[in-house]
């Protein structure tokens, strides 16, 4: 309810108020990254929508999917696939919902700052829990899946 209310967010579209901008610049422990590469990250999702949720993000505080370099487009890409290889390897997801929504109109939380959503899903995991009990079960805290992660990403 605390991202529905829009708490936390950004009250302007710059960089200097952009958790995207500010993540890379915390330890990755507190910025809930996982892995740095060199033009675009993979962080923990603060409000994810599936335990695992990810995001890759460029460093360049760009909105547009079109505005980005071809060095950004393709390490975001790359990171999405390192991603859904790491998860699948923690936490044997058994599929994925990956992807963006660019703009405001199109459902971007943060729509200043261009982020892939990777969101691991399993048979069973949409249940009774989110209509009944108004609630969402999560079976990890997030600092120790980010820890998981990044140990069993490559190259790390």
């Amino acid at each position: 309810m605390v991202y529905l209310r829009g708490e936390g967010r950004p009250a302007t579209a710059d960089a200097e108020d952009c958790p995207f901008c500010a993540a890379p610049a915390l330890s990755n422990e507190v910025g809930l990254v996982v892995h740095r590469g060199a033009h675009a990250y993979v962080v923990m999702n603060l409000y994810p929508y599936n335990a695992g949720h990810v995001l890759v993000c460029p460093y360049r505080h760009v909105a547009d999917y079109t505005d980005l370099t071809v060095e950004e487009r393709d390490e975001v890409a790359q990171q999405t696939q390192d991603a859904m290889r790491v998860i699948r390897e923690v936490s044997g997801a058994q599929g994925f919902n990956i992807g963006m929504n660019q703009g405001g109109i199109a459902g971007a939380g943060i729509a200043a700052h261009l982020h892939q959503h990777v969101v691991p899903r399993w048979g069973g995991d949409t249940n009774f829990m989110p209509v009944v009990g108004q609630t969402k079960v999560m079976p990890e805290l997030l600092a120790e899946t980010r820890r998981l992660f990044a140990e069993a990403w490559p190259n790390a």
